[in-house]
């Protein structure tokens, strides 16, 4: 009987191997964000979420060329831990411009309140059901957070978003709100054929087709939309300012760094927050500047 235990012990342990690793209460309550994972097992590819405990450096204070933006997102996600009435919520626009730091500066400055953040690639967003499941139960307020979000022709994780966020009963609840950032306003290819879908009517009014409608429906179901576009010069330099300031540079040293600052713009063919964090680290490293210990994602982060 000994042996059998034992044979049975190691056989249970090694199916474990195989296991996802799930959640205990001190996971919960310590965790301050969550990443949806998947394990290949003998059953297939199983979900699960993988405990986050530390904050991303990036705060609100941060973002100072994007008030309207900020204000708008704040004050929903503030009527959200309070448990009133918010909305899901699409941010679009140029790349590098703050849209994911935003949601990441949210998280930072509601974690207090109970806000936690849920991160699934596009790729998982059919587990979309799964994963409320696990959280409806939880007394935590949880931002399901999709980022870079788009969809080519066909791809199943289009249905599951547009399920989640109006369609299935099963896939709500009170305590799950989905922020998602797209350069894709629409989050779906926009084809020069999709215009011949257009209607003419006999007083020359002009109405979507299905094709159009369908590619529509999808953004309208989030309720606030932000867009975010790129600076201008003089706020691509106060941004490039800022991160030069955090390295631990003088004025003298950020007045000496405008040209150049403006020649890296020009080489990569963009201004953006991304772009002048980017010249940031290269410049203050380069001069022998240290600053405060700062993560790569925050690089996005306007200032």
């Amino acid at each position: 009987m000994s042996d059998l235990a034992s044979r049975l012990d190691n056989f249970l342990a090694r199916l474990e191997q195989w296991l996802p690793p799930q959640l205990t209460e001190s996971d919960w309550e310590q965790a301050v964000a969550f990443r949806w994972r998947k394990r290949q097992s003998l059953f297939g590819n199983i979900g699960y979420l993988q405990a986050i405990r530390q904050l991303p450096p990036i705060h609100l204070d941060d973002l100072k060329n994007i008030e309207r933006q900020k204000d708008a997102i704040v004050a929903n996600t503030r009527q959200f831990v309070q448990r009133l009435p918010a909305n899901n919520v699409l941010l679009t626009g140029a790349r590098g411009t703050g849209k994911s730091s935003l949601i990441k500066a949210c998280l930072n400055a509601f974690v207090k309140d109970g806000l936690r953040l849920v991160e699934v690639d596009k790729d998982d967003l059919g587990d979309l059901g799964d994963i409320v499941e696990q959280l409806s139960g939880r007394p935590e307020r949880f931002a399901i957070f999709c980022d870079d979000l788009s969809f080519e022709e066909g791809e199943s994780g289009y249905k599951s978003l547009k399920s989640a966020l109006d369609g299935s009963v099963a896939a709500q609840s009170d305590n799950v709100l989905i922020y998602a950032t797209s350069n894709r306003r629409h989050l779906l290819p926009e084809y020069m054929k999709d215009n011949e879908t257009y209607r003419h009517t006999d007083d020359g009014e002009i109405h979507p087709g299905e094709v159009v409608e369908e590619k529509i429906s999808l953004s309208e179901r989030f309720g606030l939309w932000l867009s975010f576009y790129p600076p201008k010069q003089d706020e691509y330099l106060a941004i490039v300012g800022h991160w030069l300031g955090h390295f631990g540079c003088s004025a003298e040293d950020v007045a000496a760094a405008r040209g150049d600052a403006l020649v890296w713009a020009l080489e990569r063919g963009s201004r953006s927050g991304r772009v002048a964090w980017q010249f940031a680290r290269d410049w203050g490293g380069k001069h022998g500047k240290h600053g405060k210990p700062f993560s790569a994602s925050a690089q996005d982060g306007q200032a």
